[in-house]
């Protein structure tokens, strides 16, 4: 792409799109036109609308550094400084793990498990990273009171101004805390939620992941399950008799955590898929 020819709106997406979609992106045309939005300060909309606009030398240069640093692979979340999660728009930053929609599962199962008992309820999220579960059970559940925890200082700070952003004061709040180490006053609590670190040591992941993520929201030892296994066998101490608690985990990882929940001593075992028809979701109940 060069500034000295004519570059409508158009055009320079079914370019961008091509070049992205040559170096394997999953979603080139969404990125091109996600990162082109952005680069005009329009909306998507605005793009159909307005294809046929020449675009100036000085927002074909803003774009360009946009789409440069796609195709090194770095995630267009970060460079929009948000991802939309169960439809509200999170802060994301290298400093947290990008919201997936397979994530939502997690939620779906941990607001339906708790229907009955949604009534002056404590919670606890661990790992909370940007956190958007604990601030989405907050705002759905008005009446819970959501705990996030996370052992990085600097997920935490993004998370805080999530909450505070999207009005989730003070149902949810965060604290610092490996796990269950520093609650020990919180609870006990009527839900337990958890997207874990799950992935194994190893394991082959895109550039857009390995390169730019953190490393501590993603690796869960050699097998993937060190952490997913220490919630299961720690998370009771902190739970109300029939209170939930709700894992996410990786493809493959359902039968071997849905077994270390029953050995445990939970009960009423789900195991829910998400959008792509993976089970994505392991939750039970502890019976007291």
């Amino acid at each position: 792409m060069t500034t000295k020819e004519t570059w409508s709106v158009g055009r320079v997406l079914t370019w961008a799109a091509e070049d992205l979609r040559a170096r394997d992106s999953d979603t080139p045309r969404l990125d091109a036109e996600l990162l082109l939005a952005h680069a005009l300060g329009v909306t998507r909309i605005d793009l159909i609308v307005d294809r046929d606009r020449p675009l100036s030398d000085e927002e074909l240069a803003k774009y360009r550094g946009y789409h440069k640093r796609r195709r090194a692979a770095e995630p267009v979340a970060y460079m929009l400084g948000f991802r939309e999660f169960y439809g509200r728009p999170f802060k994301v930053d290298p400093r947290v793990l990008i919201p997936r929609p397979d994530t939502e599962t997690l939620v779906d199962v941990a607001l339906r498990r708790t229907k009955e008992r949604s009534l002056s309820l404590s919670a606890l999220d661990l790992c909370t990273g940007s956190g958007c579960v604990a601030i989405t059970i907050a705002k759905e559940r008005p009446t819970l009171r959501v705990l996030g925890t996370d052992v990085s200082e600097d997920a935490l700070v993004v998370a805080r101004e999530n909450a505070v952003r999207l009005g989730a004061l003070p149902a949810a709040f965060f604290k610092s805390s490996d796990l269950f180490e520093a609650i020990e006053a919180d609870g006990p609590f009527a839900l337990i939620t958890a997207n874990p670190p799950y992935i194994a040591e190893g394991e082959k992941l895109a550039d857009t992941i390995v390169k730019h993520e953190p490393h501590v929201a993603l690796f869960g030892g050699a097998d993937g399950l060190t952490i997913t296994k220490r919630i299961v066998e720690e998370a009771p101490r902190f739970l109300e008799p029939g209170g939930v608690l709700a894992m996410e985990l990786g493809a493959e990882q359902a039968s071997e955590i849905a077994a270390t929940f029953e050995k445990r001593g939970f009960v009423e075992l789900e195991r829910t898929k998400d959008y792509g028809g993976i089970e994505r979701v392991v939750s039970g109940v502890w019976p007291g």
